[in-house]
């Protein structure tokens, strides 16, 4: 089977296309026919030894995947040949709180990831493709998808009627949108393009603020709450998180999810005075997961792809994600 890996240069190059022996399955593992991989930002600044440390060189890349099974191992009974499945992002998280051992592996980090045209893992590591969706629509779920789901419905869910505030148009915010409309929240998103401003409008954005005319974009923000603030911020860029809070109503939510921006300086009395919650996690379990599909599946939401790239030109889709100039999700058809 071919799949890539990363040598040991730095940066996007490191990238290689290489033969291996086709994996067989374990008695409890199911042997997956990867048909689609996309990207993160993670996958790009990993490359690069951004990500608190390089990643290794023979790693193959990519958390996020979709296939079909193909053979499994003699104790399986979740799945059987034929069944549509994408890889979780943590093999080890199934249900629960995270802790530290169901977090120390996570699929194109400390262990091979989904960028070939085979891979192997435990029949528990695995979640069923919703039937509506195609192989590249899946393989956006299992990062950027799960990780805007259990942004709005994590401890303190999402209710009908409160206000959300995304930032970009990348593929946790476009997501973000997407649900957040589907269980009828009002949504503020904001971006450096009217364009892609005008492309949120159509995931479900019911406000738009470019930041580049109104760089004081809080200030807009709460001009459009008559004053509250927004109940949830979708914090993807780590450098605006003072002006996230600013936006946050009383007692609401930053959900911290990235830092493609850098990271700015918090006031806590921001916080305190305003009882608002700054919340770190990742991604998320498997038991989250299928919950999201469920969702996704009753509401008949629409991954936002915005290129499929060919397997042989799979660099390029690293190239085009780093550019900034997509809108949602860039995936690699394997």
């Amino acid at each position: 089977m071919r799949q890539y890996q990363l040598d040991e240069r730095d940066g996007l190059d490191r990238l290689k296309l290489v033969e291996k022996p086709d994996p067989a399955p374990g008695e409890n593992d199911i042997l997956i026919r990867m048909r689609a991989g996309s990207l993160n930002y993670r996958d790009m600044v990993m490359s690069r030894g951004a990500y608190g440390s390089a990643a290794p060189a023979g790693l193959v890349p990519l958390s996020d995947g979709a296939g079909e099974v193909v053979a499994v191992g003699s104790g399986v009974t979740r799945f059987k040949a034929g069944d549509r499945v994408c890889p979780i992002f943590f093999p080890h998280w199934i249900d629960g709180e995270a802790d530290a051992s169901k977090i120390v592996a996570a699929l194109g980090g400390s262990v091979d990831g989904v960028l070939a045209e085979y891979c192997v893992c435990d029949e528990d590591a695995a979640v069923a493709v919703p039937d509506y969706l195609s192989f590249e629509e899946a393989a956006t779920l299992p990062c950027a998808a799960l990780t805007a789901w259990v942004a709005l419905f994590g401890p303190r869910p999402l209710q009908a009627a409160q206000t959300v505030l995304t930032l970009g148009t990348g593929g946790v915010s476009v997501f973000a949108i997407q649900f957040a409309k589907a269980f009828g929240a009002t949504v503020i998103a904001t971006s450096s393009s009217d364009w892609k401003l005008e492309a949120a409008r159509q995931f479900g954005a019911d406000h738009l603020i470019n930041y580049e005319i109104t760089p004081d974009w809080e200030a807009e923000v709460l001009r459009l709450t008559g004053g509250l603030g927004v109940d949830h911020v979708i914090e993807v860029g780590g450098g605006t998180i003072a002006r996230s809070m600013l936006s946050c109503a009383i007692g609401g939510q930053i959900h911290m999810i990235g830092a493609v921006s850098g990271m700015d300086k918090v006031n806590p009395g921001d916080l305190i005075l305003g009882c608002r919650t700054v919340r770190g996690f990742m991604v998320g379990s498997r038991a989250e997961f299928e919950a999201m599909n469920k969702a996704l599946a009753t509401h008949r939401i629409k991954p936002a792809i915005d290129r499929v790239f060919d397997f042989e030109a799979a660099g390029d889709a690293y190239r085009h994600l780093e550019s900034g100039a997509h809108i949602g999700k860039v995936v690699v058809r394997i």
